[in-house]
């Protein structure tokens, strides 16, 4: 098992890809064996770790293996999928163009796009609905459009509205993919371009894409389900702004200083790609339309809400946001500290990583609150 430990010294500027140093501290090296000890316990196959302070990069760790079948070991350049965490490097993107006036939060999509959404071949099934017109990039962006997460869950595998789009919380793929298509035929934007130029380039992920690279299969994580089944790394060769992103865990440091640091947004938009948009009650997270209207006092209580960027909490040292990523062999998770500017970034090419997540987030960031019941229920015994 190699472990890698990177401490730097100062906050990297944006753009800047130079290797970063190689120094071990006493507090990183505990927060290490720590790690390797929670991952032995749950039999977590290969997991990365790395923490953002005051805008430094403070620590990036790897353990396991990204091959356990060929005892290959994971390195913090290793590449690895992102999942969901795609969709908060999508919205800060489109943050971008709001502060451009290129994009309004509230516009409805009928006032970009040049035809109706249902005369678009992915969009037929909404034919004769008209609530379509109601979706914004605000609405679209906060989960709130009435979409189920994957139109492939629907019993008839078709896309349909079970609410009124603004009116209820219910996490959707589907709702990010309508806003891809706007970006693209409303405002004739390459989607993997603009990632790549306005947000990859700008704080130098060099291993980072939207899209299948060749050269990253010389270092690359596969994938490990929850009873241990391995999964071969799935090369996605279309841009899917909901979750086609593979990075390491040295570009996701890099992302998460640099986004959380508000580079290339302008206060306001930052502020606003953060800021509490529609409050979550719901039981729990997934399967999303059977739990949209449903109740729990524990999310009001912490004032859980959706926020452009993922979610949004009030916990013990005021408001945190996160954002998580996640299939059947994959467990990514972010977790940030407004006041302490802290961010805590787990990636997992071994889906028990999150059997961790509670543990590893208390061992870096303390008591946060963020709302583990919500998303892991059958990880926490509910």
């Amino acid at each position: 098992m190699r472990i890698a430990i990177l401490i730097a010294s100062a906050a990297l500027a944006s753009c800047v890809s130079s290797p970063l140093p190689t120094q071990t501290s006493e507090r990183g090296a505990a927060l290490d064996a720590r790690i390797e000890a929670l991952m032995a316990r749950e039999r977590v196959v290969g997991m990365a770790v790395a923490v953002v302070e005051r805008g430094e990069i403070t620590h990036i760790g790897a353990y396991g293996y990204r091959n356990r079948e060929n005892a290959l070991p994971l390195e913090t350049d290793t590449i690895m999928y992102g999942a969901s965490l795609t969709k908060a490097a999508f919205a800060y993107m489109v943050m971008q163009l709001v502060d451009e006036g290129r994009l309004a939060l509230d516009r409805s999509i009928a006032e970009y796009l040049p035809r109706p959404l249902p005369e678009y071949e992915d969009y037929t099934d909404l034919a004769g609905d008209e609530r379509w017109r109601q979706l914004t990039p605000r609405i679209l962006l906060s989960h709130t459009s009435g979409f189920a997460n994957m139109r492939f869950l629907e019993e008839d595998r078709r896309l349909r509205f079970h609410f009124t789009p603004g009116e209820h919380y219910a996490y959707s793929n589907e709702g990010i993919w309508v806003l891809q298509t706007v970006l693209e035929e409303g405002l004739g934007l390459d989607v993997g371009a603009e990632m790549q130029a306005r947000v990859f380039d700008r704080f130098g992920m060099t291993r980072t894409s939207m899209q299948w690279r060749d050269d990253f299969a010389g270092n690359l994580a596969d994938g490990y389900a929850m009873d241990g089944t391995f999964e071969p790394h799935d090369r996605r060769d279309n841009v899917a702004a909901a979750g086609s992103m593979d990075t390491t865990i040295e570009d996701q440091a890099r992302l998460w200083r640099g986004m959380f640091a508000g580079e290339g947004l302008s206060p306001a938009a930052r502020a606003e790609w953060v800021r509490a948009q529609f409050p979550i009650r719901t039981a729990q997270k997934f399967p999303t339309i059977r739990y949209y209207n449903t109740t729990d006092p524990r999310g009001e209580a912490t004032n859980l809400s959706a926020s452009l960027v993922g979610e949004t909490w009030e916990g013990p040292n005021g408001r945190y946001f996160s954002k998580g990523g996640h299939n059947d062999w994959t467990g990514n998770l972010v977790i940030c500290e407004e006041a302490g500017q802290r961010c805590l970034v787990m990636l997992g090419n071994s889906v028990r990583a999150e059997i961790i997540f509670p543990e590893v987030a208390a061992l870096v960031l303390g008591e946060t609150e963020f709302p583990f019941w919500w998303i892991y229920p059958e990880l926490q015994g509910e």
